[in-house]
C-alpha cells in the first residue's frame, strides 16, 4: 500500500483521471459480466463485455451486441449505473460519496476535480459539483417521470413503461445512445412528443454543466434583478451549440429533400432532420437507419460528430468552443487582427493555443484511426469515417458495422471512445502538466508560412 501511494503521489492530475477511468472500465466490465446482469443462456465474450463497458463509461453507445437480447432487467439497472459515472464524471460522483462519508476535500482532490471538469481554477469546485449532481438528477427524474407516464400508451403495464422511461431519460441526459428497444428510437419515429422530450434531455446534457448552472442562477435571481451577466463561455458555447443544431437541421433537410425525404411530408422531414442533427452533438439515438442517408449527408454528420458537444458536459469531440475559437481566429487573421474579440471580451492567448492543439490532435487521432481501419476492416471509407467520428465524439451512431469489426478494429474504436470521453486536453497533459518557465531565449527569426 505504501508503494502504491508513493506511485500515485508522483502522478499528475491528468494521469490520475485517466487511471480512474481505466479503473471504472475494469469494474464496469466485471459488473456487466455478472450472471445476474445477463439473460439466461447468453454467452458473453470478454471482448464484447470490454467494448460495452468502454462504450458505457465513455457514454458513446456503440455496441457489438443487442442490449435487450443480452441484458436482464437487473442488467439494465447496472448499465444505467455505469452511464451515470460516465455522464456526470468519475470525480463528480466520487466527490459526492466523499462528502457523504465526511471525507475532507483537499488540494489533491480539488486538482482532480478541476482536471475532470476541465476547469481553470480551484475555487468553488465542490459547490460546482454539488450543483451539477442536483441539476442532473432533477433533469433525469423529470424526464423519467414524463416519459414513464407517456409510455403507458406503448407498454402493457406501468413497470415496463417506467423502466423504459427511466432508461431513455438517463441514456438521453447522459447522451449515452444506449437503448433497450433493440432498434433505438425507430418505434417512436412518428411520435414527435417523445422525440421532442428526448431532444431537450440531449441538449441539457450536452450543452455544458456551467451553462446549466448559470441558467439556474439567472432564473432564480438574475431574472428579477436584471443585473445578472452570463459568462463569455456560456455565450460562446451556446451560440455555437445551437448554430450547429440549426445549421445541421437545414443542411440535412436540403441534402435529403430529393433523397430519403422524397416521399415524406414536411413535418416528417423536419423532425428527422432536427432529431439527427441534435444527436450528432453527442446523443447517438436515431429514428431511422442512418445508412439510408446519402453520402454527402453522412459526411456532414461525421463532421458534426467530430465537433461533438460543449466542454464540461457529457459529450466528446473537439468541443464547441474549440470550433468557435478556430473560426474566430481565422476570421480575425484574414482581417489582419492579432487578437480575438467577441461579446465585448478578448480571448486569452492560452485558450487560443489550447484550441489549436486540441484541433490538431483530434484530427490526427481520427486520421490515424481511419487509416488503420482501412487496412484491417473490409468496409467502405464512408462507413469507417462515420464510425471513427461517432466514437471520437462519444455519439454512438453507426452504419451497422460495429458488431462486424475485427478485434483490432474494436480495440481502435475503444481507444478513440476512451479518448473522446477523457478529452484531448487530458491526453495532451498525460505526459505531465507542469508549466516550464524559460530562463533564456534565442534570437527570433521568421520562416515562410503557406
Amino acid at each position: 500500500m505504501v508503494a502504491i501511494k508513493k506511485i500515485l503521489s508522483k502522478l499528475t492530475p491528468a494521469q490520475l483521471i485517466v487511471g480512474y477511468y481505466f479503473l471504472a472500465v475494469s469494474i464496469s466490465t466485471i459488473l456487466l459480466s455478472l450472471p445476474v446482469a445477463l439473460k439466461p443462456g447468453v454467452e458473453w465474450e470478454f471482448m464484447d463485455a470490454l467494448f460495452t463497458a468502454v462504450s458505457a463509461v465513455s457514454v458513446t453507445g456503440l455496441t457489438v451486441v443487442s442490449t435487450p437480447d443480452v441484458f436482464s432487467e437487473a442488467g439494465y439497472f447496472i448499465l444505467m449505473f455505469v452511464l451515470q459515472f460516465g455522464g456526470i464524471g468519475i470525480m463528480t460522483l466520487g466527490t459526492f460519496f466523499w462528502l457523504i462519508l465526511g471525507k475532507k476535500i483537499g488540494l489533491k482532490e480539488r486538482q482532480l476535480i478541476m482536471t475532470d471538469q476541465n476547469q481553470s481554477n480551484l475555487s468553488g469546485l465542490v459547490k460546482l459539483l454539488i450543483q451539477i449532481i442536483q441539476i442532473f438528477v432533477v433533469i433525469e427524474m423529470i424526464g423519467a417521470l414524463v416519459l414513464g407516464v407517456y409510455f403507458l400508451n406503448y407498454y402493457p403495464n406501468w413497470k415496463e413503461a417506467f423502466i423504459n422511461g427511466l432508461f431513455l431519460a438517463i441514456s438521453s441526459t447522459t447522451n449515452a445512445g444506449f437503448d433497450i428497444t433493440g432498434i433505438s428510437m425507430i418505434p417512436f419515429k412518428g411520435d414527435y412528443f417523445v422525440q421532442f422530450i428526448t431532444i431537450i434531455l440531449l441538449t441539457l446534457g450536452a450543452i455544458g454543466f456551467p451553462v446549466l448552472i448559470e441558467l439556474k442562477e439567472f432564473l432564480s435571481n438574475g431574472a428579477r434583478t436584471y443585473k445578472f451577466h452570463f459568462s463569455l463561455f456560456t455565450k460562446l458555447t451556446s451560440v455555437t451549440f445551437f448554430s450547429l443544431i440549426i445549421g445541421g437541421t437545414i443542411m440535412i433537410f436540403l441534402l435529403e429533400v430529393n433523397g430519403f425525404f422524397k416521399d415524406k411530408n414536411w413535418h416528417e422531414s423536419f423532425f428527422y432532420s432536427l432529431f439527427m442533427s441534435s444527436n450528432t452533438r453527442s446523443g447517438g439515438l436515431t429514428t431511422m437507419n442512418v445508412s439510408d442517408f446519402s453520402e454527402p449527408t453522412l459526411l456532414l454528420m461525421s463532421i458534426l460528430m467530430f465537433i461533438g458537444a460543449s466542454p464540461s458536459s457529457v459529450g466528446g469531440g473537439i468541443r464547441t468552443t474549440t470550433l468557435a475559437i478556430m473560426i474566430l481566429f481565422l476570421w480575425n487573421f484574414m482581417r489582419g487582427r492579432r487578437s480575438i474579440k467577441v461579446f465585448k471580451r478578448e480571448i486569452h492567448p492560452d485558450d487560443i493555443r489550447k484550441a489549436t492543439a486540441v484541433m490538431i490532435m483530434g484530427s490526427l487521432l481520427c486520421i490515424i484511426a481511419i487509416f488503420i481501419l482501412t487496412i484491417t476492416e473490409n468496409f467502405t471509407l464512408t462507413q469507417i469515417i462515420f464510425e471513427v467520428c461517432s466514437a471520437f465524439g462519444s455519439v454512438g451512431l453507426s452504419m451497422g458495422i460495429t458488431p462486424d469489426l475485427s478485434h483490432t478494429g474494436k480495440i481502435v474504436i475503444m481507444i478513440i471512445m476512451f479518448i473522446g470521453r477523457v478529452g484531448i486536453t487530458s491526453l495532451l497533459y498525460i505526459i505531465g502538466h507542469k508549466e516550464i518557465r524559460e530562463i533564456y531565449h534565442y534570437p527570433k527569426e521568421r520562416v515562410i508560412i503557406g
